[in-house]
């Protein structure tokens, strides 16, 4: 049991990000809203872009694990608005909602003890929730640190960043 508790423990802190990488809101602290948007030179997509598709993935992974008759989006158009859609601060908080609500559906998944999360989806043999949430991990931190990197670009990074002012570790 101690083995399974550590597993947790170490799963739910990969999803919320902080350790190796920023987590989600903490990469959106301070962002200005007229900047959601923008798009950093030479990019396609806007910052809300980035969080939008964020979100669907994850939803995609989360809707993968607890129904058996999910179909995902058809990849790659289904994943991201096309580059020319943009959205307005209410479509902007929705989806950051939506993508902290799914995230802490993961999480809640991962807390609770009678979810086994090595044993194989019933509805598709090879995946188990523990390789689903690694996915949704390693996914966030990614584009998490992109989104980061395109607030330093764009000089939307908050002065008192302290990855700025360097006292990040």
């Amino acid at each position: 049991m101690a083995a399974d508790a550590a597993m947790r423990k170490e799963l739910l802190a990969l999803l919320q990000g902080g350790n190796a990488h920023f987590d989600f809101e903490e990469v959106l602290t301070d962002l200005p809203p007229e900047s959601i948007n923008a798009k950093a030179p030479n990019t396609h997509y806007s910052l809300w872009h980035f969080v939008e598709h964020l979100r669907i993935a994850q939803w995609d992974i989360l809707e993968f694990i607890r129904n058996p008759a999910h179909r995902s989006p058809e990849y790659p158009a289904g994943y991201r608005p096309p580059p020319d859609r943009t959205t307005d601060e209410t479509g902007w908080r929705e989806s950051c909602d939506r993508f902290l609500a799914d995230l802490e559906a993961l999480k809640d998944m991962v807390r609770d003890e009678k979810t086994d999360l090595l044993a194989p989806l019933p509805h598709a043999p090879g995946y188990s929730i523990f390789r689903e949430v690694l996915l949704a991990a390693d996914h966030n931190a990614y584009h998490i640190g992109e989104i980061a990197i395109l607030r330093q670009v764009m000089g939307l990074w908050p002065v008192n960043n302290r990855y700025l002012t360097g006292s990040a570790d």
